[in-house]
């Protein structure tokens, strides 16, 4: 019973019996204490960097520490991200520039620089590594680890190397990620969350159904807008109406989308740790028949394979940021050129027109054998295409193509093509 007692201190990391109320280290005198019966044996976690973009250009900019900073477009764009302290007014991602300004005038605006938010990404995963060979990353800065059978390597719990973790990238990087630690992925990563800014939040297998029953079905991974107006409609609010139906009935209503509803209301999911393939873009080629010099030739095939990039993208529910074309002449010379966008993106339209002006600079009559597109920077498609309210464009695009994958998902891939991708007979 003792052992269930005792409590992780994250600052200086001492396990020690609690003491005082409210509780604190008794070494150091820390609030910050992990305290939970099955702490010891969890081992799958989901690590999140708080406000990410945000923390980078402070950790750069120490005058903007206790200033309220925004990440995003002028007067006229969109909020991609936040810090906390812009937050406590109200300011959210996606937010028009304008409405956050307007409720928290104080605050710094800072444009994006995702290529020095990928290099800093790069850094917090190659800490992960060192932790555990089972890392699978979500985006640019948050990943699952499996830190199950590290014990032995590390000589201690999971608990412990996640927090001295979580302090070692305050000291060496200089921003801060929250923590959450279960036996399965769905748990983990809603564990990161409850306890944001520098959290560290642990929900056991004992404790689960409990836990999920008076959340809302939104909570549940993949589980969006317009499936989660679906179930409420369907009686379905709560994770636990979910937890007291019948899981064949479920299946009747949803198919396979209701088996897995009803196990993940119940805290059941077996998905493994996928360390595997680690995306860092996503991309597409073409080698022709003959050689092409003909820029528009070249600009109908670059379509299609934008077209293909951003399924790739929205499937994956990524993003990304930089858009790269690759060219190789036909004595196989290779030329790339890359164009970084104020905002991630996963729509053919913003892929395509990136691509096409590096194309149009180097369209100067030679002949490739080869043509390809790739996106990387590449981060969750949460924080993509919010555009900018003084170019209507991003969100026309937004719309048509959501249109136009609609009517593809139901009828088929070829059942809308762009002009632009047809060849002239």
């Amino acid at each position: 019973m003792a052992e269930h007692l005792s409590a992780l201190c994250r600052d200086c990391l001492t396990e020690a019996e609690p003491a005082g109320r409210p509780m604190r280290c008794s070494a150091c005198g820390s609030p910050r204490l992990i305290h939970h019966a099955e702490r010891h044996s969890l081992t799958i976690a989901h690590i999140d960097c708080d406000a990410f973009y945000a923390a980078v250009e402070k950790r750069d900019n120490p005058s903007l520490r206790d200033k309220p900073v925004i990440v995003g477009g002028g007067t006229r764009g969109v909020v991609a991200t936040c810090c906390y302290i812009a937050r406590t007014y109200g300011v959210h991602s996606a937010m028009p520039m304008f409405k956050a300004l307007e409720a928290c005038p104080d605050a710094v605006v800072v444009r994006p620089d995702m290529s020095k938010y990928a290099e800093v990404g790069g850094q917090v995963r190659e800490m992960m590594r060192a932790l555990t060979p089972l890392v699978e990353p979500i985006s640019i800065d948050e990943a699952f680890l499996d830190l199950t059978g590290t014990e032995r390597l590390h000589g201690m719990s999971a608990d412990r190397v996640l927090a001295r973790f979580a302090r070692e990238a305050e000291e060496k990087i200089g921003i801060t990620v929250s923590v959450g630690l279960s036996y399965c992925k769905f748990l983990a990563k809603i564990a990161s969350d409850l306890d944001k800014p520098r959290g560290f939040a642990v929900i056991g297998e004992k404790e689960a159904f409990e836990f999920l029953s008076n959340k809302p079905v939104g909570l549940i991974w993949g589980v969006g807008k317009v499936m989660r107006e679906k179930l409420e409609g369907d009686g379905y609010r709560l994770i636990g109406d979910l937890q007291r139906a019948d899981e064949t009935d479920l299946m009747r209503r949803y198919g396979m989308e209701g088996q897995r509803l009803w196990r993940l209301a119940r805290g059941i999911d077996t998905r493994e740790i996928n360390s595997e393939r680690e995306t860092k873009s996503v991309s597409n080629e073409t080698t022709f028949n003959g050689d092409v010099a003909d820029v528009e030739t070249l600009a109908r095939e670059l379509w299609r394979m934008s077209e293909k990039v951003s399924d790739r993208l929205k499937e994956a529910e990524l993003a990304g940021a930089t858009i790269t074309l690759k060219l190789k002449t036909k004595d196989f010379k290779s030329r790339t050129r890359a164009r970084t966008l104020n905002e991630p993106t996963q729509l053919a339209a913003r892929i395509f027109n990136a691509a096409r002006e590096c194309l149009d600079k180097e369209a100067d009559g030679t002949a490739f054998r080869l043509i390809g597109v790739g996106v990387s920077a590449l981060t969750n498609a949460s924080e993509a295409d919010h555009g900018d309210l003084a170019d209507t464009q991003t969100t026309r695009d937004k719309a048509r193509e959501a249109a136009v994958d609609s009517l593809r998902k139901k009828f088929g891939g070829g059942a809308v093509v762009r002009g632009i991708a047809f060849e002239d007979e």
